[in-house]
């Protein structure tokens, strides 16, 4: 799997994304090409993840005891990885929410970037990671688990797929933030009009594009029947470690988009507060 991600690296087209210019940011084309890049990102995390049985025992606080700690050993791998992925200052960049709250993460050691704002004050405060999270272990996981039970062996590498399964997934869905700053500033008077108005279900059918939707679905199905065969597999065996591409369709229909609306909403909802701070 990493020869693939370095070949798909190379032919993918360079993100044109750069959060210290504002302009590109916003544009949609911009967002579109991250969102489709992030596509390959979640399925090759997705294929990782496939490798393992669910092993349930890492979620459940009480199954692997670890010192001065409460929580299940996914939470302790979750926070120790974020505590120094915070240290060289990940969570400064405005596309990335932690799963820790922000006050319990350390300082970064690296001088701050300070980006310029594109996104609202309070956009920080739109983190919707423990609905993630929770979906994600009690849905995603035994989805494309290979096996419904523990694999004491591999806890650790099973751990460390699902932090970046769960990463990977956080940054797409909190991206509908872009989206919507997007599409609130190209049509003000609309949005401005459903925000005072409280009226949470317009906003939802503004922003909502069945078509686009649609083209995303099938292009995620088909990138999963094409990234997620192994091509040294003989027909007559069974591929563990590959994902059903309807069910990485499902992911996406039942989960990332409505949850990216999901984000979109509740950012536009408060969208004017920032233009009286």
């Amino acid at each position: 799997m990493p020869i693939l991600r370095r070949f798909f690296s190379r032919i993918l087209p360079v993100n044109k994304m750069d959060f210290s210019n504002p302009s590109s940011v916003l544009d949609l084309a911009n967002i579109r090409e991250t969102l489709t890049r992030l596509e390959d990102t979640i399925l090759f995390n997705l294929i990782e993840r496939a490798q393992f049985f669910t092993s349930p025992s890492i979620y459940n606080p009480t199954a692997i005891p670890i010192p001065n700690w409460s929580g299940s050993f996914f939470d302790w791998v979750l926070f120790e990885s974020e505590c120094i992925q915070s240290k060289v200052r990940r969570y400064q960049s405005p596309d990335e929410e932690p799963f820790t709250p922000r006050a319990d993460l350390p300082a970064s050691i690296l001088p701050s970037l300070n980006y310029p704002h594109v996104l609202a004050w309070y956009t920080n405060e739109v983190n919707i990671n423990e609905e993630i999270k929770e979906l994600y272990i009690k849905q995603i996981v035994p989805l494309v688990a290979a096996g419904d039970q523990d694999q004491s062996e591999n806890f650790g590498s099973t751990a460390l797929a699902d932090l970046e399964c769960l990463q990977a997934l956080s940054r797409r869905i909190h991206f509908g933030k872009f989206v919507a700053e997007s599409k609130f500033q190209s049509e003000t008077e609309l949005f401005t009009k459903l925000i005072l108005e409280r009226d949470a279900r317009g906003i939802e059918q503004a922003i909502t594009k069945p078509e686009v939707e649609a083209r995303i679905l099938d292009r995620i199905e088909k990138k999963a029947e094409t990234y997620g065969v192994d091509p040294t597999l003989r027909w007559s065996e069974k591929p563990q470690g590959k994902v059903d591409p309807k069910a990485v369709r499902r992911i996406y229909e039942e989960w990332i988009i409505p949850l990216t609306r999901k984000v979109e909403v509740d950012y536009l909802l408060r969208r004017l507060e920032s233009e009286t701070k």
